[in-house]
């Protein structure tokens, strides 16, 4: 959430900025804003709304031109969306501007005391508290990144700061506790951004910044502190996606080219994962093999989609390795006192890395002891650094808040990890991987496939537009679908939808089946689950025997459904543990067509954001 641009350099930085502001639409906003350096002063402009409401503002009054800005996308917090409360925030004097995400938690008690001080703040924010105490740090002597550290001593929770000073007009200064940043290195400019989309079209050359760090931007380089002051470690990179990739590519959605992507994706998650013997290996694994044959317990913790992804990834390492596997959802996670100690491994799984309830759970998982092995798709962000082992996903980025492609490349991922436990835990022999890798390579056409046949069920999003509810049903790993596809619509449509495990029906759920109600269900293979398959078939009639209106989701060749399908949706014939990687398609064209049905921005769906950073 909120997105943070800061540039200094030979260009017009409004416009360098602005461009920024707009690559980072995707993570959701609510009000935008930009101050800019010049003529020895600051001039700010910010606007309630979306960004074409600050371009108006900028068109119809101009700021000065020059070579310093910040700015920033806001998704309120603290204070509703309002011109006054949106960011840059300034001091008294109108010399200092920040912008911040995250939340300060002792804003209130800053406030009051500055208020005793004589400062009059006019916004409802935490943030503004930090440009007044900007301003007191500076007056005392030193310099902008000085205030900025000493300023940081007092903050309490988890915060980004970018600040510039109408004083030093060839700076940018940046901070971060708890809150993605990413440093931009370009030839006699530099960037400060959220996230890298901000500057890709500029720079591909990263700095990654670690946590409680100071960094001071100039045009010729970055120098990185900690809050103490004292030099800081940091870790060049290179951004291997460039910025074509973050454009819609002739979709009317980035949702649209998201779901389009998939196959490329879920091909790209497999590259270089195993070698000429059939042995796999993952990104950065710093837990020893020997450390792993000892874990008697895995833990998954996770949030919305991916928490969905976990579920999944459950059943194939409880199979694969025969591990006791639990799945939790990471905002519960360490306020239930859970069991952890040196024999149990926790996988992690993030989009961003920067999930804030993902991060505090692997945290507090690492305090008790266990090994953490994080699933995520950004590099260089938070989770992963703090993480005893990493497997990156190839997704690429993703800017649809609700996420498509990076399901997908979380279910490979995750299939990938039980099966590295399972080879370094003797479970799985070397070529039962190998013919799981080869059917998981083959599962890319088979989601191309699905793709190509989706007309009917766009048709169909189309003629339930005008309905309120949508039920979702399945079994096995067909139940984390249902529940993901229910997500889905919910996010998107605004419908209210719910996925339920088929079997739980009788024991409350089939009260809510009334005449035309649609409900899709999701059947198991009848070759690898051949009893939940006549199970859920039985469902099925249940359902359809008090009216609803049967959405039945099958692989090629199951007649057994035909019957009593309203609507069959037909998808390969896959091993059951994998089915969920082509299950899942038809549900991501169902919402994001239902959504575009009732006239809905996909893209950014009203409330959400992307990268959730705050608890």
């Amino acid at each position: 959430m909120c997105g943070i641009v800061g540039y200094v350099g030979a260009q017009s930085a409004q416009d360098v900025v602005v461009a920024g502001l707009k690559r980072l639409e995707y993570r959701g906003y609510d009000s935008a804003g930009v101050a800019v350096l010049a003529d020895g002063g600051l001039a700010a402009a910010k606007k309630a709304g979306k960004l074409v409401n600050l371009e108006k503002e900028l068109k119809d009054r101009p700021l000065p031109s020059g070579n310093t800005g910040v700015g920033h996308t806001r998704w309120a917090t603290h204070g509703g969306p309002t011109d006054a409360n949106a960011h840059p925030h300034l001091d008294n004097a109108g010399r200092v501007a920040v912008v911040h995400n995250g939340i300060i938690e002792n804003f209130a008690a800053l406030r009051e005391e500055l208020a005793g001080r004589g400062h009059d703040l006019a916004s409802e924010t935490d943030t503004e508290v930090v440009a007044h105490l900007l301003a007191e740090a500076y007056s005392s002597g030193g310099d902008l990144a000085e205030a900025m550290r000493q300023v940081c001593r007092q903050l309490e929770g988890a915060f980004t700061l970018v600040a510039v000073h109408a004083d030093e007009p060839d700076v940018v200064v940046g901070a971060r506790r708890n809150s993605p940043l990413v440093v931009g290195v370009g030839d006699g400019e530099m960037f400060l951004a959220s996230d890298v989309a901000a500057f890709i079209a500029h720079t591909r050359d990263a700095i990654e910044l670690g946590q409680d760090q100071v960094v001071e931007l100039r045009r010729d380089g970055a120098t990185v502190t900690g809050f103490d002051g004292f030099p800081a470690p940091t870790r060049d990179y290179h951004v291997d996606w460039d910025a074509s990739a973050a454009e819609k590519g002739g979709y009317a959605s980035f949702m649209l080219k998201e779901i389009a992507d998939q196959p490329k994706a879920v091909a790209d998650t497999l590259l270089g994962r195993v070698d000429g013997s059939g042995t796999l290996h993952l990104d950065e694994v710093r837990i020893a093999p020997g450390v792993l044959r000892e874990v008697d317990k895995v833990v998954i913790v996770a949030c919305g989609t991916a928490f969905h992804a976990g579920m999944i990834a459950k059943y194939a390492i409880e199979h694969w390795t025969r591990l006791p596997c639990e799945t939790e959802l990471a905002s519960e996670f360490r306020y239930r006192d859970p069991i952890l100690d040196q024999r149990t491994l926790v996988v992690a799984i993030s989009q961003s890395g920067e999930t804030m309830d993902t991060l505090m759970a692997v945290r507090h998982a690492r305090e008790q002891g266990a090994k953490v092995l994080a699933i995520c798709n950004t590099n260089g962000s938070t989770i992963p650094r703090e993480s005893d082992a990493v497997l990156y996903t190839h997704a690429g980025p993703e800017v649809a808040v609700a996420s498509t492609k990076a399901f997908l490349t979380q279910l490979v991922a995750c299939y990938l990890v039980a099966l590295y436990l399972g080879q370094v835990r003797g479970t799985k022999w070397g070529d039962e991987i190998r013919t799981v890798v080869r059917q998981l390579t083959e599962m890319s056409g088979a989601v191309e496939r699905v793709l190509g046949t989706m007309e009917p069920v766009r048709e169909l999003a189309r003629s339930l537009s005008g309905h309120d509810t949508v039920l979702f049903v399945g079994r096995h790993v067909g139940y984390p679908v249902a529940m993901e596809g229910a997500l889905k619509l919910k996010e998107l449509a605004y419908m209210h939808a719910e996925g339920f495990a088929a079997g739980e029906l009788k024991h409350g759920p089939i009260a809510l089946i009334d005449e035309g109600l649609p409900v899709v269900v999701i059947v198991p293979s009848p070759r690898g689950r051949s009893v939940l398959h006549d199970k859920i078939v039985s469902n099925i009639q249940e359902i359809r025997a008090r009216g609803a209106r049967t959405v039945v989701i099958a692989e090629e060749g199951d007649e057994e459904v035909v019957p009593y399908a309203d609507h069959l949706i037909r998808i390969p014939a896959t091993p059951t543990l994998l089915q969920p990687l082509v299950a899942t398609v038809p549900l991501q064209v169902f919402a994001c067509e239902l959504a575009t049905a009732r006239g809905n921005e996909v893209d950014q769906p009203r409330n959400l954001a992307k990268s959730v950073t705050v608890e």
